[in-house]
């Protein structure tokens, strides 16, 4: 053994001589302060016995949680992943119990509660410490990569070095728009970026133009799967069924997943020894974690419990998430607490449940795909698509450039900082592409701004009851008198009093600024005629409001037609961009309504709201200060970032224009990197996904502590980021 391998094995051995003392010393700790955790019989024993009884029982816990934690994770992957985050504590304090047992004597002893809690400050203490110890280190981390690379490829029978072709990592940054991405850069915000961008043979930057429908259902089903075919939007509804689609609910995202599958007869994009992490859809992929389309599924064929093996297989990664989780918790009252003392504008409420959806969005979610995604790359898989939700949940309700959000760019980075490092040390070279699905436009809610909600307004244009809260702002009223005045003026038509006896109550879906109304007791798509006849206020009503920008509906004489302020009327095919009401929505805006008209479950009415374009705000009809799903301004313009040995998304001049073309692009990319005679796809099953032979799980990975990294348990597989 050479000198460099001596000093290696000494300094490995300093460590773990140091992280056994301490957790010795934190077991002594406690014992002296919890009245249920003793190490020592009743009748007293001498302060030696007691600090070796630590000794052994902290020694005992160490050893346990490397070579039976990752055995006990493995087993219990049936688990949902929030369900095993919680059973991760009695799982810990449990092996506490069994190292108590194992102290000579029987001198020590700890109530199950008391264990839990005894059990998760050691682990994470130990892992505070090993974490110390390397952060002083950067060759003891780098080996430690190359160990585990090393050891994969012999698991595997691979051959050694970095050979073969190279995969590619797509990591998305939902709802970062790209003129945010640049600040956040230019800034400081995003070192990791701005280092790519900075590099001449880095990375390069260009935005790309979303569909109407702005939002994440339909950029990731058209990006992960190639089509993005009638979704309309967020949430829809479907006569023919009844039933409203959202593609937050995992039925809804598996039937999409389905038609879109149906659609392109083409299993996806990671369809060939890929893997999905925390998307709302599959791609085809085998390597599965946190995929909403498959939380639909049960049977043999499930997979998406493997991929988070390796954020659980270490007992301190959990313990260390769960610490930054309730820290991001009451991070987050506070930070609203002082928004609220401010009084800053705009502002929305952020009680209630939203503290923890936020932290597990940036914290949990965002921990668990990391470290997936570092064990798909030491397996050398061949595409991986992550999705990152940080931002785009904390910017709904913060605002797109609040402070809240700068924070969680900064604390991406440093995750994209570590899938970096990772890439240095993987068995193969990855190419590492970053992109969003949508932006997000900010603005002063619908209802915060007038008072009342889409529906209040449509209801009451429909003559319809309404809350005494909308009776009494100037928009319910003016809508109310307007109904009067059209029922007073008009002569009653044939079959007219049948609908006014039993009015349609409407369905009104909001997805960010874009709002969907739809008429149940009317089959098909209804038309302008229908709708006047029915309900002769309710268009005029619409289209004239202050926060409304046009609506699209269908007419008998002329087809489809935007409506806009002062009776403006355009037939669809002759919208022209920069003109009519679709004037201030920028370039594209005309094209992307007409191929949302032709969608078959395009809503009776579709209704975009205002968008001013010289402070980039619009109004979103759901409780969003920063939102998307419609048109106007930076949500419809997010970015792709790729390495530049990769070939030019679209030619010199040219725009990169909705979220299918995107799918293309990332399809060619790999075609690049795999070879030409290599396949990318291949039909989909019936279930909405592609079974292929690629490698088993996300075993393995490095575990990490601040800035990513830390020594704890140096042969044990598992590992998760810590990017706070």
């Amino acid at each position: 053994m050479g000198d460099g391998r001596w000093r290696t094995a000494g300094s490995a051995l300093v460590r773990v001589v140091v992280v056994w003392a301490v957790s010795t010393l934190t077991m002594l700790v406690l014992a002296g302060i919890l009245p249920d955790f003793h190490l020592q019989s009743a009748d007293g024993v001498s302060v030696t016995r007691t600090a070796f009884a630590a000794a052994w029982g902290a020694g005992a816990f160490g050893l346990l949680s490397a070579l039976v934690w990752p055995v006990l994770v493995r087993a219990l992957l049936i688990v949902p992943a929030l369900v095993l985050g919680l059973l991760v504590f009695f799982l810990n304090g449990s092996l506490l119990l069994l190292a108590l047992r194992l102290i000579p004597d029987g001198r020590g002893a700890a109530d199950p509660r008391t264990a839990v809690v005894v059990a998760a400050v050691m682990s994470a203490v130990a892992s505070a410490t090993s974490t110390a110890l390397a952060v002083r280190d950067d060759n003891a981390y780098r080996r430690r990569l190359s160990r585990l690379a090393d050891r994969r490829r012999r698991r595997s029978g691979a051959p050694g070095g970095r050979c073969g072709p190279p995969g590619v990592v797509f990591v998305q940054l939902d709802g970062v728009g790209h003129d945010v991405l640049v600040r956040a850069a230019a800034t400081g915000l995003m070192p990791t970026v701005a280092h790519w961008l900075a590099r001449e043979e880095g990375h390069r930057l260009i935005p790309w133009r979303t569909d109407w429908s702005s939002q994440t259902g339909a950029s990731q089903l058209a990006i992960l799967h190639g089509s993005n075919h009638d979704v309309p939007a967020f949430r829809w509804y479907e006569k023919e069924t009844g039933d409203v689609m959202v593609s937050s609910r995992p039925a809804s995202a598996l039937e999409l997943q389905r038609r879109a599958i149906a659609r392109t007869h083409d299993g996806g994009l990671l369809a060939v020894d890929g893997a999905s992490r925390g998307n709302l859809f599959s791609g085809g992929a085998d390597q599965l974690a946190l995929v909403l389309s498959m939380a639909a599924r049960f049977g043999k064929g499930r997979r998406s419990r493997a991929g988070y093996f390796a954020y659980f297989s270490d007992p301190a990664n959990a313990v260390r998430t769960a610490l930054s989780f309730v820290a991001e918790v009451c991070r987050e009252i506070g930070e609203s607490t002082r928004a609220r003392i401010r009084e800053d504008a705009p502002r929305i409420k952020r009680g209630g449940l939203y503290p923890f959806i936020r932290a597990f969005a940036t914290v949990v979610e965002r921990d668990v795909v990391v470290a997936a995604v570092m064990g798909d790359m030491f397996a050398g898989r061949t595409a991986v698509y992550a999705d990152l939700v940080a931002y785009d949940e904390v910017a709904h309700h913060s605002g797109p450039h609040s402070r809240d959000a700068e924070k969680v760019l900064a604390r991406l980075d440093r995750s994209l900082a570590l899938i970096a490092k990772v890439a240095e040390h993987t068995p193969r070279r990855y190419r590492i592409v970053l992109l969003s699905d949508h932006g997000q436009s900010s603005g002063e809610t619908f209802a915060g701004a007038y008072g009342l909600t889409l529906k209040d307004l449509v209801r009451a244009g429909c003559g319809l009851p309404v809350s005494r809260r909308a009776q009494r702002t100037r928009s319910g009223s003016e809508a109310r008198d307007a109904v009067r005045t059209a029922l007073h003026r008009r002569p009653v038509e044939a079959g007219e009093a049948e609908h006014r006896a039993k009015p349609s109550d409407p369905v009104v879906l909001a997805s960010g600024n874009l709002g969907l109304i739809s008429f149940p007791d009317i089959g098909g798509r209804a038309s302008r005629e229908r709708l006047d006849l029915c309900h002769p206020a309710l268009l005029g009503t619409l289209a004239n409001h202050p926060g409304i920008g046009f609506l699209l509906v269908r007419s008998e004489r002329h087809g489809s037609v935007v409506l806009g302020p002062g009776g403006t009327e355009t037939p669809v095919a002759e919208l022209r961009d920069g003109q009519g009401p679709l004037a201030p929505f920028g370039a594209g805006a005309a094209d992307a309504v007409r191929r949302t008209d032709t969608f078959p479950h395009v809503a009776d009415i579709m209704v975009n709201s205002m968008y001013d374009g010289r402070t980039g705000t619009v109004h979103a009809f759901e409780e969003q200060i920063g939102s998307h799903g419609g048109l106007g301004g930076a949500q419809s313009r997010p970015f792709l970032l790729w390495p530049t040995t990769l070939s030019e998304p679209v030619t010199p001049g040219t725009e990169l224009v909705g979220a299918e073309q995107v799918h293309r692009v990332l399809r060619r990319w790999l075609r690049e990197c795999a070879g030409p005679m290599t396949p990318l796809a291949a039909a989909g099953t019936a279930d909405g996904t592609e079974r292929t032979a690629a490698h088993d799980g996300a075993d393995a990975v490095g575990a990490t502590g601040a800035h990513g990294r830390t020594e704890g348990a140096d042969e044990a597989d598992g590992a998760v980021p810590a990017a706070d």
